[in-house]
């Protein structure tokens, strides 16, 4: 019967820029798990249903970003699901995704470095849900005033690191002239207890003054040296070799010739 059945265990919720994975264990043998999403306000709904996974995406049942929300992992047999018994289930902790995703790297579109001035323009992270035109709204969309963003940056090849927090989507910032700089975007919810500094940018570098040993390292600056050296010596040593071949072809041919007319 279904009391012989094993329950989900270590329940886990995993979210993104609002894409939401609820994960789980063990893999099923002999019986299935079915998805419950339970919600304080929304109706019951059921994802992964019948499902040998141990994975389900729920980022649909969870429209609703403010509700909090429960998960019962289902562990059911086939031949069973029209049965009146309720089959044995686990509950997972509870999750709100409002307060509780992970807010992903922004995309860093332009930067520039001219004279004393840094500027760096950005793009929000997309989340899975969509505006009745069909475009995706970003977290921006969704967290309104709540978020913003951090500027961390850094003259290259320096450890002293400074910072300017900005709503907008471009930072504009005094730098040193003539002086590279290296910098990376995050964004912040400063309302969260938890999960408040979302995942960093790719780090960039300004490169208006760097040279090539700044840019490449020595380690390829001496590789470049080698293989130049390399093919300035074959250059030499090719047409010696060649003129000495030549030289001694022709010598073979005089001497073979005077060969054959001794004969």
């Amino acid at each position: 019967g279904y009391e012989d059945l094993p329950t989900a265990v270590n329940i886990t919720w995993s979210s993104i820029n609002f894409k939401t994975i609820l994960q789980w264990q063990p893999k099923p043998s002999g019986y299935l798990y079915t998805v419950e999403i339970h919600g304080q306000t929304s109706d019951v709904k059921r994802k992964c249903i019948q499902t040998s996974e141990t994975e389900c995406d729920v980022t649909d049942a969870l429209r609703n970003v403010k509700e909090t929300y429960t998960a019962h992992i289902l562990s059911v047999e086939p031949a069973k699901m029209d049965n009146f018994e309720e089959p044995p289930f686990e509950v997972s902790e509870k999750f709100t995704p409002y307060s509780q995703t992970v807010i992903g790297k922004p995309e860093i579109k332009e930067y520039s470095q001219k004279g004393s001035k840094l500027n760096v323009m950005f793009k929000d992270p997309l989340t899975p849900y969509i505006f009745p035109n069909g475009s995706f709204m970003s977290i921006q969309d969704i967290f309104q005033h709540d978020l913003e963003y951090k500027l961390y940056y850094w003259k290259d090849q320096s450890s002293g690191k400074k910072d300017v927090t900005t709503k907008s989507r471009n930072f504009e910032v005094s730098v040193d002239s003539g002086k590279n700089y290296c910098f990376y975007v995050q964004g912040i919810i400063p309302s969260r207890r938890e999960n408040r500094n979302g995942q960093e940018s790719r780090v960039l570098c300004t490169s208006g003054g760097r040279n090539i040993l700044d840019e490449y390292g020595t380690e390829v600056f001496i590789i470049l040296a080698v293989i130049a050296v390399a093919v300035i010596t074959l250059a030499i040593v090719l047409p010696v070799v060649l003129c000495k071949r030549k030289k001694a072809k022709k010598a073979r041919a005089v001497r073979e010739k005077e060969l054959l007319n001794g004969i």
